[in-house]
């Protein structure tokens, strides 16, 4: 991706050395890059032809009315990840001549957004895209919105009787519904149901492989994982089914080893097995006509292409071919019609369509990033000492000025304590101790070993910026299992950064923070930053977040759903095509089962009272119930002008 050199002159910096530092190029590509400005700047189609300015998009989402926090979601990307996915397995076909077609699905559970459920409907129809139910709320969505008659309803999850009645009845509209046998007692419901109907089903089961995944969710596979049945259990099911001339019926074999796969060899692997499954199936009787390979595909959150828990070794065109190469290579052998392929790969497909912008709303700058004042002769002896070991940090002897500077500071504290040094002496003792701090973080960033006591530098050093978001809200995977999102600055890019920062939001959390970015070669625990211009906005985005953040969000202390919206191209610029407008205050109480009305009464109750004790006035006492029934109609993140 190409960045212009625009240099800004006073810095030495330029929009490529800001693309490089924040790795837009690898994570963002062909979505994301930086402009001339030095503004992020967004190719909803992937096209780097046509381009939007994120800042000032931001700016106009502003002007027509929206607030940050805002969550962006870009449907040209949803499309473009729809085609790239389905062009794959397509183009995988066309090369190993396979003879069967690919099916896939998206997982309503991933972003269950009605705009975004909506739109993948619409872009996935030319390719039969389907969508996977893993629960009766989604099922009833899944059945009313696809009208494609080759798509594919995959029914999972647990399923009770209305649940499989309903499944069942929706063939009778033309949806090609198949429900999945995920425990073992399931196929008796499933067969008292058809009977009770005259409905034959389509019935698949899902095998508990031995093969484990790879990358986070490892744990949740294999042997003890949640769902999918034995082998015996499978063996069970078609002699049931052959005992009811129903064999026919068993049409689809489904697998999952977890989501966020980091390395091909998982993949491979599951698929090995998986497909003796298969063939084994279609030799005892059984009708295959669909492999489906679950989910799993990853996405390059950090842009490493490594086996990284936010990463992965391969891409979607490797995954693809490997595994239609794989199931013709064993249809082969078992001499076997080709099955139609199925996955169900729903973070690769929404992960990258949204950002989430917020701005930052102040800031607690640590010592070391001031360069502190010369040392005078006349100051006190310890601070001269301090002064001693800033002037001869070196590469050959950071681990030794580190401890020397600690000891040193260890004095001063025992120093202030017994009254030899007074509070100003202490101040100027922590000015030079972090100094050195600073300095000595400057010449491990450049050297191949850092030695394990350094390594939390970082991380004391950093600013903290104080930010208009709810971690929990907004992205509770960075919280809930440490998942990476790309992360970094919207504007001034065209500036060096001269900060280390982590990001903590509105709750009163101690948890509420990010404190770990991506990095190419390891993970930061610091992001680099622009000073706050007072008075002007500064905006962070936090990319990639799509799949499954909102559907996990919470009210962590009532902070709720911030403002969306869908932008789309049109001739000449861009359209809103959906606006949300975030949860009101009001909204959010009433979640929590209070009644807007009753707390009103209860604050003209109390400002009555206090009339009459003449505690407050009758201008306050107006201005202040004009406030109260504002605030309960007023977005419940904070309120900021330009």
């Amino acid at each position: 991706m190409a960045h212009a050199e625009i240099r800004d002159s006073t810095r030495g910096w330029t929009s490529r050395d800001a693309a490089e530092l924040y790795n837009v190029h690898s994570w963002g590509a062909p979505y994301f890059g930086v402009n001339e400005a030095g503004h992020v700047v967004v190719h909803p189609n992937g096209n780097e032809g046509f381009q939007m300015d994120l800042y000032e998009l931001v700016s106009d989402l502003r002007r027509r009315g929206f607030s940050p926090p805002l969550l962006i979601r870009f449907s040209d990307i949803l499309k473009a990840r729809v085609d790239e996915l389905c062009g794959a397995f397509q183009m995988a076909i066309k090369d190993s001549e396979y003879q069967g077609a690919y099916r896939g699905v998206y997982p309503i559970k991933v972003n269950q957004q009605r705009h975004v459920v909506e739109e993948l409907a619409e872009y996935g129809r030319p390719h039969h895209l389907g969508l996977e139910a893993g629960s009766k709320p989604e099922l009833l969505v899944a059945v009313a919105l696809l009208d494609d008659p080759e798509a594919l309803i995959i029914c999972n999850g647990y399923k009770d009787k209305a649940y499989i009645e309903t499944a069942l009845l929706s063939q009778k509209l033309g949806r090609r519904t198949i429900i999945v046998v995920d425990r073992y007692r399931e196929i008796d419901t499933i067969l008292q149901v058809s009977k009770e109907l005259g409905i034959r089903p389509n019935i698949g089961v899902r095998a508990r492989l031995t093969t484990k995944g790879a990358g986070k969710w490892v744990e949740s596979t294999g042997d003890r994982s949640k769902f999918g049945l034995t082998t015996t259990e499978i063996v069970e099911v078609v002699e049931r089914l052959k005992k009811e001339d129903m064999l026919d019926c068993l049409q689809l074999l489904h697998y999952h080893i977890g989501s966020q796969i980091t390395a091909i060899r998982a993949h491979k692997d599951a698929l090995r097995e998986a497909c003796r499954i298969l063939t084994e199936l279609y030799k005892m009787g059984a009708s295959m006509r669909y492999i489906d390979c679950g989910g799993g595909l990853g996405v390059d959150y950090d842009g490493s292409s490594t086996n990284f828990h936010s990463s992965m070794n391969y891409n979607l065109r490797e995954y693809a071919a490997d595994v239609v190469a794989a199931l013709a290579e064993a249809c082969k052998t078992a001499g076997m019609p080709h099955p139609d392929i199925v996955t169900e790969s729903g973070r690769a497909l929404t992960a990258h369509h949204s950002v989430l912008v917020f701005n930052v709303l102040g800031a607690n700058e640590v010592l070391g990033n001031r360069p502190p004042q010369p040392v005078k002769p006349e100051e006190h002896a310890i601070v001269r000492k301090l002064d001693e070991i800033l002037q001869g940090v070196t590469r050959k002897n950071v681990q030794e000025s580190y401890n020397d500077a600690l000891e040193v500071k260890e004095e001063s504290i025992v120093a202030f304590s017994l009254g030899v040094l007074n509070l100003r002496e202490r101040a100027r003792c922590e000015e030079m101790f972090w100094a050195i701090c600073e300095r000595i973080l400057k010449v491990i960033k450049e050297l191949e070993y850092v030695p394990e006591e350094l390594e939390g530098l970082e991380k004391a050093l950093s600013d903290t910026y104080y930010c208009n978001f709810s971690l929990f809200q907004s992205a509770p995977d960075h919280w809930a299992v440490k998942q990476l999102f790309p992360c970094m600055p919207i504007q001034r890019l065209t500036e060096r950064p001269q900060r280390r920062a982590i990001l903590a939001d509105l709750t009163c959390d101690s948890d509420g923070k990010i404190d770990e970015f991506i990095d190419l070669r390891d993970v930061k625990h610091a992001l680099e930053v622009h000073p706050i211009d007072n008075g002007k906005p500064y905006f962070i985005a936090l990319f990639l977040v799509g799949a499954y953040q909102e559907v996990l969000g919470d009210l962590h202390n009532l902070f709720a759903d911030t403002d969306a919206v869908h932008v789309k191209l049109v001739e000449g610029g861009y359209m809103v095509e959906h606006a949300v407008k975030g949860d009101t205050i009001g909204a959010v109480l009433e979640y929590m089962e209070y009644d807007k009305n009753d707390l009103v009464r209860r604050m003209r109750k109390a400002v009555e009272q206090s009339l009459r004790g003449k505690q407050i006035t009758l201008d306050e006492s107006g201005k202040l119930m004009q406030r109260y029934e504002d605030a309960l109609n007023s977005y419940t993140y904070l309120a900021t002008g330009e």
